[in-house]
């Protein structure tokens, strides 16, 4: 059996288009999402994961690499396959989020990345998720994938 996915890199942006801050620690409100991103106060896009394996596939579909930063994302995790179905639960540390979307890669990759790597992420950019329950985000933090299965509406 293999170790489970950590926590490797986690980025905050204060506002649209402002570029991303590479920090080791970060809170997560509830319904909120991160304190100090642009996207915390949202309705749903509270946090964004994606998986280095994932990335790891992109760039060697792309021909060069594709670091974290590069995608906007804020949590990257070591290895395994982010849920995408949306209410997918995904536990980090003491936070656990729920999955309310894919993260569909924009055009704009192309102009970061280079052309090709809006194509190369499809299907690989990871999931928009919502803070069910807060806490502090961490890198080095465990991450569970094994809680990922849709949760039936009550």
């Amino acid at each position: 059996m293999s170790s489970p996915p950590t926590v490797v890199a986690i980025h905050v942006a204060p506002g649209a288009r402002l570029p991303l801050r590479a920090v080791d620690r970060v809170t997560a409100e509830a319904g909120k999402g991160l304190v100090g991103d642009r996207y915390h106060g949202t309705r749903h896009r509270h946090v964004s994961v994606q998986s280095a394996e994932e990335l790891a596939e992109a760039a060697e579909a792309l021909g060069r690499p594709v670091p974290p930063e590069g995608t906007r994302r804020n949590v990257t995790i070591s290895h395994g396959r982010v849920p995408t179905a949306p209410g997918s639960r995904i536990v980090i540390g003491e936070v656990e989020l729920e999955v309310v979307r894919i993260a569909a890669p924009c055009r704009l990759l192309d102009d970061n990345l280079g052309p090709g790597a809006a194509a190369a992420l499809r299907r690989r950019a990871g999931s928009i998720c919502r803070v069910l329950s807060g806490g502090d985000l961490a890198v080095g933090d465990h991450v569970d994938l094994t809680t990922a299965q849709v949760v039936p509406a009550s």
